[in-house]
């Protein structure tokens, strides 16, 4: 069992800056992958950035150059570095972790609210 505790949303202008954290308790030692996805009303899931555990990563075209997500594993946190935010990036953000056995958990979400 692994849980995922997600923190750092809110509200912004666009251009702003935000920083999500999340992090991991419980079997940490057999993640693989952890990373961040996020749903925007009426649309489904899509991937935003994931690191694996020998740290190389995968952005959505979307986000690249504007987004970085880093991992520390000394802290068992995952972080999502939001800059040059725009009013599409608005959508409920959830952390995910996917173990070396292939189980995939999720974060409950935190809510990226960016104003016009």
């Amino acid at each position: 069992q692994v849980q995922l505790v997600e923190s750092g949303g809110g509200l912004v202008q666009a251009g702003g800056s935000l920083r999500l954290s999340c992090a991991a308790s419980g079997s940490i030692f057999s993640i693989n992958t952890m990373g961040w996805y996020r749903q925007a009303p009426g649309k489904q899931r899509e991937l935003v950035a994931v690191q694996r555990s020998r740290g190389s990563t995968n952005y959505a075209d979307s986000v690249k150059g504007r987004f970085t997500i880093t991992r520390d594993n000394a802290k068992n946190t995952v972080y999502l570095q939001m800059n040059s935010l725009k009013p599409e990036d608005t959508a409920v953000y959830y952390c995910n972790a996917v173990l070396s056995i292939g189980m995939t958990y999720w974060g409950k979400g935190t809510l990226v609210t960016v104003s016009s």
